[in-house]
This record gives structure tokens, sequence and C-alpha cells, in this order.
């Protein structure tokens, strides 16, 4: 049974309950998001061969600071970073270190600010010099697939119709979706209702309906979707070792669509095409 309610009446994630927010939420997130792409924009001239992904940590750390925000994943469940660097085969919540960044890498970074209190949540691609065709690929598929399901976000569709128009890309250019992490649901709340599979069936899941904010967040792999996780507790990997590659945005539901809110200020959100426009 699935219930919306105003999301100015809740205050904690509850299961089957999808908080519709307002134009406050909507201010708040649009604020949250371009702060948080704004940040993924200057992170872009740091990756280079030679630097440590601890060094993109920090500079994510100080511009946080500097523009009187929180890195939401600082201290959540005991992880002690400003963000999540996953290069090649790591799918996701990657842990900066000091190792550096090689020629040929490929690395996400997932970062979310909290500004007033609204999370912007968003993740992207880094490509370290020149890669490998397919390398290149993958992430051309993966940003294929978000704008897919960003596509079949709109009012009066259901969450399956997102998770099927990503996994019908991925899987027609032989390339597999992860089933183990999706989207959610965000605002005040990090994770909220509903859950965003990348997979699924037109038709099915939760309703979608205006006022609905949510991430759309897809790991596509280039070998099979199994992952495990590392003894660390957080690190994603695929079980094949094969690349894997994700791309995020942070939306809100319209009357007519949808509204992306960590759109990137600098139009380098999609790295690939950025550089190609240069």
């Amino acid at each position: 049974m699935i219930t919306y309610v105003d999301a100015a009446a809740k205050a904690r994630r509850t299961p089957g309950v999808i908080p519709l927010h307002g134009e406050e939420g909507f201010a708040g997130m649009r604020k949250a998001g371009q702060l948080t792409a704004q940040a993924l924009d200057i992170l872009t001239e740091y990756v280079e061969p030679g630097v440590p992904t601890a060094t993109l940590d920090k500079v994510a750390y100080e511009f946080a600071r500097d523009h009187g925000a929180v890195p939401a994943t600082l201290f959540y469940k005991g992880y002690r970073h400003s963000l999540c660097t996953s290069l090649n085969h790591v799918v996701c919540h990657g842990i900066p270190d000091e190792r550096p960044l090689r020629e040929g890498d490929i690395v996400n970074i997932d970062l979310t600010l909290i500004v007033d209190g609204w999370h912007g949540d968003s993740s992207r691609m880094y490509p370290v010099g020149e890669l490998s065709r397919k390398a290149e690929r993958l992430i051309e598929v993966t940003y294929e697939c978000l704008e897919a399901g960003i596509a079949a976000a709109r009012p009066g569709n259901h969450t399956g119709d997102i998770g099927a128009a990503i996994q019908a890309l991925a899987e027609g250019e032989r390339m597999s979706v992860v089933r183990d992490f999706v989207g959610h649901g965000l605002g005040r709340l990090f994770h909220d209702e509903p859950n965003i599979l990348h997979f699924g069936t037109p038709g099915t899941g939760p309703e979608i309906k205006p006022g609905m904010i949510f991430t759309i967040e897809p790991m596509i792999n280039l070998g099979r979707p199994h992952v495990k996780i590392l003894s660390d507790g957080w690190t994603a990997v695929t079980r094949d070792r094969t690349l894997s590659a994700q791309c995020e945005h942070s939306i809100g539901i319209t009357e007519t669509g949808c509204e992306i809110f960590t759109s990137s200020p600098a139009g380098l959100f999609n790295p690939l095409a950025a550089r190609a426009a240069n």
C-alpha cells in the first residue's frame, strides 16, 4: 500500500509513505543541487594522473566549508570522508585514499552537500587522461541510461518505467545493470521513499506524482551485474572485475515532467561530451 503525504508533515522515512514537496522544497533542492554541481565542476580541474583521491576529498570538504554547506557522507554511519571515489571496477562507495590516479582510469565522484537542511546529491564520471574505447563506451552508455530514466520520470508513469527504460538500453548494448543499489527519495532526509530501481517492468511500482523528489543513479557494468562488498564495509566492486560506471542527478517531478536540480553550471556533467565540445 503506497501513501502520498505532504512532505512538511513527514519527519522520518516511513516505508510506503512518499512525501510530496511544494515550492519550498523545490527551492531548497535547487540551491543544494546547484552547490553540489558547482563543487563537482571544480573537481574537474583536479582529476589527472598522479593526483590521489584523498586530494579530491580535501577539495570537496574545503569547498563545502567555504560555502556554508555540510558533506552529508562525513561521519554518516561511521564513514569518514566528504565524498566517494569509485575507480574502474569499483561500483560505488569507494573510499578516498593516497593512491594516485593513473592514466586511463575512470572514476566516479559522488557528492552530497547539505544546504539549509536540503540534500543535493549527484555523481558523475571523470576520465583520467586518455581512455580505452571500451571505457569510453561504458561511460557513454551510462549517461544514455540516465537520460532514458529521466525521460520516463513524469507524472502518470510509474517508477518501474524508469527502471525498464534504463535496463532496456543497457542490455541492448550488452552491458548489465547493478541490482544491489538503487536511487532514492531525498530532501531534508538523505534517503527517503521511494526506492528507484534501475531495472524493472513498465507500469509497476509507485505512480509518479508532482512533488516527488528522488535520485536516478544507474550503475552499469561492462560484464555481469553481480557485486561484492569489500572488508572495509563500504566499497562495492564487480565480482568479475570488469569496469563499472555511474552517474546521478537529483530531480523533482513537476506537472509536466521533471526538474533536474543538479545540472552542471559549466556544462561539465557529461565529461566525454564536454571534452568533445572543446
